[in-house]
């Protein structure tokens, strides 16, 4: 039976105007895998930072299970870099009198491919995250925290860690952005939005599907109380009774929706993504034949012939350290081969995506990195301010002189997106331009990489985005050898043939996991529903009140009160994500009922100021 390991009630946590928590309420449980999303800066690394004790919040109550065990692996962990590898782990443990350490240890190396005798300070980036996760596993923690695992590791990586989540003997929290990894490992989605935290079971394409659903309650419910909001505003300015003893409820409740309104917190909105795509290039853009590279006695490419044309979208795919930079150097005419010939198209304008940053100016301002020199940045036939086009990309105006240094992650990577697409190109390349973009903002990205004319070269161990961008692969082979495959990630694990690294197996689940995107059931539109409000007779008749007709309107005020409360109740039924998981059949009946509950106040208000005139003349 499940037990409770950390139980958040009402917890608030502010650093700035916004709070990134806001009255949030979550419970992570024995045995789960919880997949945390939301947009960039929305605070998903301030919970991590929250459940583990590193902070406290401002308000609210977090309670932790007797002995709760907790253990991090930050997105760029800290290492002892003068260790080993075994000493690393086995630190102190004479002092703590855990005589098992070693042990664990051993068995840990072992199952993580490590060598115990290597100095940390030598590891490439994804030994270093094998390290920090068996460091943090070591403990044997209830509870492992992971932010942005995948950065950074290669598809043989990102599988075993895969495997590693899923056969874990602890709860895990994950940040990532990485949907095909969020679909293979996670038991539940928890968004954070607008310091709320939003809880679906299931995997992302599961949120997917009812987080669609949740946001068109919310936006409809929302379009109503603004509709709702605004005759109220016109009924008060037209002054209808409204000083009347039995009017002062109205005047009241139009207070506490003038409240509500100015409270509400909008969503976010999505980044605004368009290129300023130069002239065409010419037919070819580079035709490599029979080079080869590499660097003393390694070979990174041997004897590899290709030609790319105008238009195609070509992903490299290999292993960290597999020669995918120095392939891509080559294609672009940055490193002549050590043997071989290169010919390059004409009228190449190329665009650069660095998955380090090291275009950016760190003393720069955010105004000066997207077009030195000039206010205006040309899109097309569209030419927009700087610091409009910054606001595009979600940075505000009042940012546009803060340094290049003030910036996180994701900020940084969407300002390279920036300054690139502010330049005309017909050549994008894209190196490892998926990680610390948020998954809307990956999204956006991908539909506009599917509508550029020009030609697209990606470097990714994103699955899913490869899949939805490229044509064609170009795929390290081992041992300097490279093979083309049709197609992205999916398709060409399906061409090659078996590997050791990575079993067919794993491939076909993955497929299977990929297939489950693409489905989308198309659902029945509701007709329109039919107003009581509409049938009901009406004496318009001019003249004096009747005494039926005073009776009608001394009943006016209690049956607006309980279509209120009936209409509120709905609200807060349409706003629980439970619902769109548990009953999604019953959306449909409360929106309809909603609308009804419209359409009848709507009629109710009409007829409250007709007999409100009548007993005036």
């Amino acid at each position: 039976m499940a037990t409770n390991l950390i139980t958040l009630s009402n917890v608030r946590l502010a650093f700035g105007h916004h709070a990134l928590l806001d009255g949030a309420d979550f419970t992570v449980q024995t045995d789960e895998r919880i997949g945390l999303i939301g947009r960039n800066g929305a605070g998903k690394s301030s919970l991590l930072k929250l459940l583990d004790g590193r902070i406290e919040p401002d308000e609210g109550e977090i309670k932790r299970a007797g002995g709760l065990r907790v253990a991090t692996v930050e997105q760029e962990p800290v290492l002892d870099n003068s260790q080993t590898v075994y000493d690393f782990l086995c630190a102190d443990y004479l002092a703590t009198e855990d005589w098992q350490r070693p042990a664990r240890a051993n068995m840990l190396i072992d199952q993580l491919g490590l060598s115990p005798e290597a100095r940390i300070e030598g590891l490439s980036g994804g030994m270093r995250k094998r390290v920090a996760l068996a460091h943090a596993l070591i403990d044997e923690p209830d509870l492992l925290l992971l932010d942005e695992p995948t950065n950074h590791l290669d598809f043989d990586s990102i599988i075993w860690l895969e495997n590693l989540i899923n056969n874990a003997r602890c709860s895990v929290i994950i940040i990532t952005h990485d949907r095909r990894f969020l679909d293979t490992v996670t038991t539940r989605i928890v968004e954070l939005d607008r310091g709320r935290l939003l809880s679906f079971p299931g995997n992302y394409t599961k949120w997917q599907e009812r987080k669609a659903e949740w946001l068109a309650a919310e936006a409809l419910e929302n379009a109503r109380a603004d509709k709702f909001l605004a005759q109220e505003e016109v009924w008060i300015r037209k002054g209808v009774q409204a000083r009347r003893t039995r009017n002062e409820g109205r005047v009241r409740r139009l207070e506490r929706l003038r409240r509500e309104r100015a409270e509400r917190r909008e969503r976010l909105g999505n980044v605004k993504l368009a290129v300023a795509e130069g002239r065409r290039s010419g037919k070819l853009v580079a035709e490599l034949e029979n080079i080869s590279h590499g660097y003393g006695e390694r070979t990174l490419i041997h004897n590899f012939s290709t030609t790319i044309m105008r238009g195609d979208r070509i992903g490299l795919v290999g292993p960290n350290g597999s020669g995918k930079t120095t392939l891509l150097k080559i294609i672009l005419g940055e490193l002549q081969p050590n043997s071989g010939t290169v010919r390059h198209g004409t009228q190449l304008t190329i665009g650069y995506f660095d998955q380090m940053r090291a275009q950016l100016d760190e003393e720069a301002t955010l105004a000066e990195t997207i077009n030195p020199g000039s206010e205006w940045v040309e899109i097309g036939d569209q030419r927009k301010h700087v610091m409009s086009y910054l606001e595009d990309f979600l940075f505000p105006p009042a940012r546009s002189q803060s340094p290049v240094k003030a910036l996180s992650g994701g900020e940084r990577a969407r300002l390279v997106l920036a300054r690139m697409f502010a330049r005309p190109t017909n050549v994008l390349v894209l190196d490892e331009p998926t990680n610390d973009l948020d998954i809307e903002t990956l999204e956006l990205l991908e539909e506009l990489l599917q509508d550029y004319s020009g030609t697209v070269l990606l470097v990714s161990h994103d699955r899913e985005f490869l899949n939805n961008v490229v044509t064609q692969t170009i795929v390290a082979q081992g041992d300097g050898h490279w093979q083309e495959y049709v197609g992205g990630y999916d398709d060409w694990v399906a061409q090659r043939l078996p590997e050791p690294n990575i079993g067919t197996d794993t491939a076909r689940e993955q497929r299977s996991t990929a297939n489950t995107h693409a489905q989308h059931k198309n659902g029945d539109t509701a007709p329109e529903p039919q107003s009581r409000g509409q049938n009901r007779a009406r004496n318009d008749r001019p003249g004096r009140i009747t005494s039926w007709e005073q009776k009608e309107l001394d009943g006016i005020p209690a049956k607006i009160h309980a279509l209120e409360e009936e209409q509120a109740e709905l609200a807060e039924r349409l706003a629980d994500p439970d619902l769109y998981r548990e009953q999604p059949e019953e959306v449909e009946n409360l929106n309809r009922r909603h609308q009804e509950i419209d359409d009848e106040l709507e009629a109710i208000f009409e007829r409250w100021e007709q007999l409100e005139a009548k007993r005036g003349a």
